[in-house]
């Protein structure tokens, strides 16, 4: 069986390995990092099939790292799940607009991000 691969890009590590906990007892075979150029230079290392992304990152924030997996024809078709304490109506529009597939804040119950996980990339 082909495991599907996430990256997952969240600056507290505490809650990257809880998210890497949550969906590696799923089955996933997941890469974290802690930075928005880390998540870059892993994405062409590990061509994941989907990527959590925390907004507030170091050096780089969410909405920016979006941007540039979309806007790289090789990574475009790569779905992004924005996972961020940023709850206001602007923020969500703005990673809507940034080309994120779904839009979910903190605190996020992990029966609904598994949900959005295996509609974005069912099989």
């Amino acid at each position: 069986m082909n495991r599907k691969k996430i990256l997952i890009v969240e600056d507290e590590e505490s809650l990257l390995k809880l998210e890497s906990i949550l969906l590696s007892s799923r089955g996933y075979a997941v890469t974290g990092v802690l930075s928005g150029m880390a998540a870059l230079e892993q994405i062409a290392v590990v061509k994941p099939d989907l990527v959590i992304l925390d907004i507030m990152l170091p050096e780089m924030d969410g909405f920016e790292v979006c941007r540039r997996i979309k806007a790289n024809p090789e990574t475009s078709h790569i779905p992004i799940i924005m996972l961020t304490a940023k709850k206001s109506s602007q923020d969500q529009k703005k990673g809507l607009d940034a080309g994120a597939a779904a839009y979910v804040t903190k605190p996020f119950k992990s029966a609904r991000i598994m949900e959005i996980i295996q509609g974005l990339i069912a099989g």
